[in-house]
């Protein structure tokens, strides 16, 4: 699947701001961005529910939206799967995995229906109603149903928006082993980070319409491109620093450039800002005058704790320590970088 320079508009406002992007034959590619940045829009406008004002889509070897053609969405090779998954309240299982199944017969209905239910682990839930089955099942039988006429592509809209924190992380591993079992090509939508990360080939971060980066989730993650993503992925602190022959100073000390990973060419003497994320970070206890800075406030996050201290320059930065290295607030303390990777810098 690709998209081309597509631009979606609702009149003044531009939802979708020139995106480009080819999506790879059997990957779980996800557009993931904060609400409003657009990639809901993307997601209807491959699905043939919006129609760009600009551009052009393609699917497989077919253009289905721009070059003066539009092809509406029924007569597009695309499964969707809607975040409250509906489901015919009526019908069995067996019946709304069929429901799309219009040209087949009734052995090769039957047979296909009995390997959607073997796929999805729902066999002996065949002849229950939607309203028998818990959130988790349901989404099974909305992902069986929509895989039931072999789409080219199988787009999913914040598929766990309605199920509650432990069956989200349950499912998500569920969904991946299905959808890489099917062999289909997926595109997903979410605001959620950890979502992403964990079910996706590659990620698209969107931001204002636009593709800020795309990569696998440990490239994006780890080389983030854009102050954007390195704030939107994970929390991010970031500290001010000066490029100096060679050397990038800063209110925890001073680093080797060759260290940090920087994503524009700056000048000798440049200010920048260094990313730092709290497993970058390790505090010391220090006395007043040795100290980088204190300790302003503690978050439990259950096996561990993120500290967040304030540097004598004003900066603050978050460490995660384990529940033995525990410090008072007001405590002074010392920083040291740990980071086993290069830091990404961005010009200020």
């Amino acid at each position: 699947m690709s998209l081309s320079d597509v631009t979606k508009a609702f009149g003044p406002e531009t939802a979708v701001d020139d995106v480009s992007l080819d999506v790879r034959s059997g990957e779980l590619l996800t557009f993931l961005g904060p609400s409003g940045c657009g990639k809901t829009t993307t997601l209807r406008t491959i699905a043939g529910l919006e129609e760009p004002t600009e551009g052009e889509i393609s699917l497989g070897d077919e253009v289905v939206s721009g070059d003066g053609s539009f092809v509406p969405p029924e007569r597009r090779d695309v499964g969707i799967v809607f975040q409250n998954f509906a489901l015919f309240p009526h019908l069995t299982v067996r019946e709304n995995i069929a429901f799309g199944l219009d040209d087949a017969d009734a052995a090769e209905t039957e047979a296909r229906v009995d390997e959607l239910l073997d796929l999805v682990e729902m066999v002996d839930h065949g002849e229950k109603t939607p309203d028998q089955l818990s959130g988790g099942q349901k989404q099974r039988v909305a992902l069986a149903r929509s895989l039931a006429p072999e789409p080219e592509v199988l787009l999913l809209d914040e598929p766990f928006s309605n199920l509650d924190v432990r069956l989200r992380v349950e499912m998500r591993e569920e969904v991946r082993r299905i959808l890489k079992a099917a062999g289909v090509t997926a595109v997903s939508v979410t605001h959620d980070q950890e979502e992403a990360l964990s079910i996706s080939d590659r990620v698209a971060v969107m931001n204002d319409g636009k593709i800020e980066q795309v990569g696998r989730p440990e490239s994006v993650f780890e080389r983030p491109e854009s102050k954007f993503v390195a704030s939107f992925l994970g929390r991010a602190s970031f500290l001010e620093g000066e490029l100096r022959d060679g050397k990038v100073d800063t209110g925890i000390g001073r680093f080797d450039a060759v260290t940090l990973e920087g994503y524009d060419t700056v000048y000798d003497g440049a200010p920048v800002d260094v990313l730092v994320r709290p497993d970058d970070l390790r505090a010391t206890p220090a006395s007043p005058e040795l100290a980088d800075g204190v300790v302003t406030s503690r978050q439990y996050v259950g096996p561990s704790f993120v500290y967040r201290v304030e540097l004598d320059s004003g900066e603050a930065v978050h460490c995660l320590h384990n529940h033995v290295e525990e410090f008072d607030l007001d405590e002074p303390v010392s920083l040291e970088l740990t980071a086993d990777h290069p830091l990404a810098w961005y010009p200020r």
